[in-house]
């Protein structure tokens, strides 16, 4: 006679692997679009640069605004209901991106599949906090990390085989097969078992929280003076948020979850760390194809040390987090991470191969520091407020990334001579590890060994 633990059990990972298939499309489309937007355009007739804008930037913006209302509709209806529901979405989007006549509507089907990895890709953290026991989390939370790491890397050498083969409506479809594939995986999970009752869904304060990270991030993105005034309005709303939150009865964003400090640091060191490597991956290129003018394969095979890097150690830190801590895993990836900056601020970049050694060394690093921190973070926050807490986590994510392509367009010129381009590089480098010494303040801050959570603690003290 069969185990119905058992059985639940394995029909729970069952599904946590569709689950972690279905986000993985979102960090995949964010970057398989790039090589698309030359064929795109000439077929809709409009400049490249219109059609990024319509396709990659408002991609981006909805990505990151919709992740924390994403996260609290989980924490109510369900995670497992809203992952289901984000990939019905990207589903949507990508038929409709497949069969659109016109720009104006290729560019809703971006948003509809932005929409559904906002509602994704915190379900799925947030299922691997609650589904999860703790100390298997950490192996979790490196796979999670590896899994969308190499989504985002594998992107443009995806979509580029898709587009040379078939046409760029290949980037919409390739999405359906893997849609399948997650749902059949899914299938036979209790959809409700993690739902909650609550009061009504808190549409005021979703819609201020989405139009004050849209207006600080397009802002963030400009650089004439219509930037200082949409910045100022995103901050303007986003008090009109804080404002409306504190007396929400269930708030979209409950700002006690950020006393705890491990959620505070976790969450910090990751927004912190991604602004570091997505900045470096637009500054190099630009920058070894000016002092070297190497080519974009030789450029693409040089970053490739990072992401390797990256993705492998996110499997190993896993299992060590398990074992030394959180805090050991964070400060010895936060000091890697620095040797990497380091060597990149004081060497004098004579060769385009000398960014071998600091990009895996900044790899190792952000694989150690990313399970410990995300583990960390969502282990501190109770098992209801889980999806709140992931959409926040996923959202400060996007804005590091944003944050440092933003501060990336006002501090690097590689328009003067090789002398001035070598010293905006070393500016560039000098402000990252500052950020980086900021980040190894944060990982000081996590737990040594597992975290406790809310309801742990009142148990212990009961």
């Amino acid at each position: 006679m069969a185990d119905p633990a058992r059985s639940a059990s394995s029909t729970a990972s069952r599904g946590l692997a569709g689950a972690l298939l279905a986000a993985s499309l979102m960090p995949l489309n964010s970057t398989m679009i790039a090589v698309a937007v030359p064929s795109i355009a000439r077929t809709v007739d409009h400049d490249p640069a219109d059609v990024t804008q319509a396709l990659v930037a408002t991609y981006l913006i909805a990505a990151i605004a919709l992740q924390g209302p994403g996260g609290k509709l989980g924490d109510r209806l369900g995670h497992w209901r809203v992952c289901t529901l984000g990939q019905l979405v990207i589903g949507l989007g990508a038929v409709v991106g497949f069969v659109a006549p016109n720009l104006p509507v290729l560019a809703g089907s971006r948003l509809l599949m932005a929409t559904g990895g906002a509602l994704a890709v915190p379900a799925t953290v947030a299922l691997l906090r609650i589904e999860l026991s703790p100390e298997r989390r950490g192996r979790a939370f490196g796979m999670f990390g590896a899994i969308m790491a190499s989504a985002a890397a594998l992107g443009p050498i995806i979509g580029g085989i898709l587009v040379d083969a078939f046409g760029w409506e290949a980037v919409f479809v390739a999405n359906l097969p893997v849609l399948v594939v997650a749902a059949l995986l899914m299938a036979g999970v209790d959809r409700g078992r993690d739902a909650r009752p609550a009061a009504a869904f808190d549409w005021p304060g979703s819609l201020l929280l989405t139009g004050a990270l849209a207006l600080l991030v397009v802002g963030a993105q400009r650089t004439d003076r219509i930037a200082a005034w949409l910045v100022a309005g995103g901050l303007l709303v986003l008090l009109a948020f804080v404002a409306r939150e504190r007396r929400a009865p269930d708030p979209v964003i409950a700002f006690e979850i950020f006393r705890a400090r491990a959620f505070t640091a976790g969450t910090l060191l990751i927004c912190l760390q991604n602004l570091v490597m997505y900045a470096l991956l637009f500054e190099l290129p630009l920058v070894l194809v000016r002092l070297f003018d190497v080519s974009a394969g030789e450029t693409g095979r040089l970053l490739i040390f990072l992401m390797v890097a990256m993705v492998l150690m996110s499997l190993v830190a896993g299992r060590l987090t398990e074992h030394l801590g959180p805090r050991t895993l964070a400060v010895a990836g936060s000091l890697v991470c620095l040797g990497g900056m380091v060597i990149l601020l004081t060497g004098d970049l004579d060769a385009a191969g000398e960014v071998r050694l600091p990009l895996t060394l900044l790899g190792i690093g952000l694989g150690l520091c990313g399970p410990a921190a995300q583990s960390a973070s969502l282990s501190a926050i109770a098992r209801d407020q889980s999806g709140m807490a992931a959409g926040v986590s996923s959202t400060m994510r996007y804005l590091g990334g944003v944050t440092g392509i933003a501060l990336l367009g006002r501090l690097l010129d590689v328009q003067g001579s090789d002398a001035a381009v070598h010293t905006s590089h070393h500016t560039v480098t000098a402000v990252f590890t500052g950020v980086l010494i900021v980040g190894l303040g944060c990982a000081a801050l996590l737990p040594g060994r597992r975290v406790t959570t809310t309801e742990e603690r009142a148990r212990t003290e009961a």
